[in-house]
């Protein structure tokens, strides 16, 4: 910087005063880079500065690798404070379809120089590793290296089809262990995180269940519930229509399970981009299960 600093003010005086250094010190500076050169940049005489053949050369490239430099600066500080560049998220599908996308149309018109770019994902992967920006998961998510964010929670209920319980009686918690159950591959029900609660606040966590069909969709588990498969958790946005048309029914409804949050997983990084605040403020204030 002395260099450019020297070469640009035309005095190695006006650069100290430029930089607030001493005139011995942008002295020292030039020196020690010819030295590391092993060239003459600059010509001196009492009255001014020249740069060489050499040193013009080298003028020119160090003085286009700076304005390289300040411009990577000026994009960086742009696309921290403003919401433009790429936002790549992802959410379940089944969650995404009913309560994501009906909202996205808002938050594109909000930001219209932002590109976005949303995949259906039920797994915990590393955000760092897909390179998105932000996750929304659901369920009570055990601790990681992620910044979390909660924005809503939810029931879930014990269900199948009345069909289903006129074969399978179900009238106690132990009866759960003797019935087929259709159960979430990413989620363990036998995890402590899912003990029954009765209106007492007595906690009973749930038998050794008999998974004889599984899926990591919960529109799939749906579906094979409606069919009378068998016994599943499922969450209440999702099944609360068929309860009321009583396609299902609950099962135990003296018990509760824990309600799930709703979250948002986003890298844990020391300055969250405009783009993905933006998008976590927007989702705080407007959504609603």
């Amino acid at each position: 910087m002395s260099f450019l600093q020297v070469v640009d003010s035309g005095s190695f005086t006006k650069a100290a005063d430029i930089l607030g250094m001493s005139r011995s010190m942008i002295s020292i500076d030039i020196k020690q880079l010819e030295t590391q050169l092993n060239i003459s940049l600059l010509t001196r005489n009492t009255r001014n500065i020249a740069l060489t053949e050499v040193g013009k050369y080298f003028y020119d490239d160090f003085k286009r690798i700076q304005l390289q430099i300040e411009e990577a600066f000026e994009r960086s500080q742009n696309l921290g404070t403003s919401v433009t560049g790429l936002l790549r998220f992802s959410s379940t599908n089944e969650f995404g379809q009913r309560f994501i996308l009906p909202l996205l149309p808002e938050f594109c018109r909000l930001y219209p120089k932002l590109r976005v770019q949303y995949s259906f994902n039920s797994s915990l992967d590393d955000l760092v590793t897909e390179k998105l920006d932000m996750a929304i998961r659901l369920g009570n998510l055990k601790n990681s290296s992620l910044k979390t964010r909660k924005v809503g929670e939810y029931p879930i209920y014990l269900v199948a089809t009345p069909q289903f319980v006129d074969t399978y009686p179900i009238e106690n918690v132990a009866d759960l262990a003797d019935v087929p159950w259709i159960t979430h591959s990413l989620l363990n029900w036998q995890d402590t995180q899912y003990l029954l609660q009765n209106s007492k606040g007595e906690k009973i966590p749930l038998p050794a269940i008999k998974s004889q069909y599984d899926s990591n969709s919960a529109a799939v588990i749906h579906q094979m519930v409606l069919a009378s498969l068998g016994v599943a958790i499922c969450p209440a946005w999702l099944v609360n229509d068929d309860i009321k048309q009583k396609r299902l029914i609950r099962l135990l409804p003296e018990f509760k399970l824990p309600t799930q949050n709703i979250q948002l997983l986003y890298p844990n990084t020391v300055a969250l981009p405009a783009k993905t605040r933006a998008f976590i403020d927007f989702l705080v204030s407007h959504l609603i299960v």
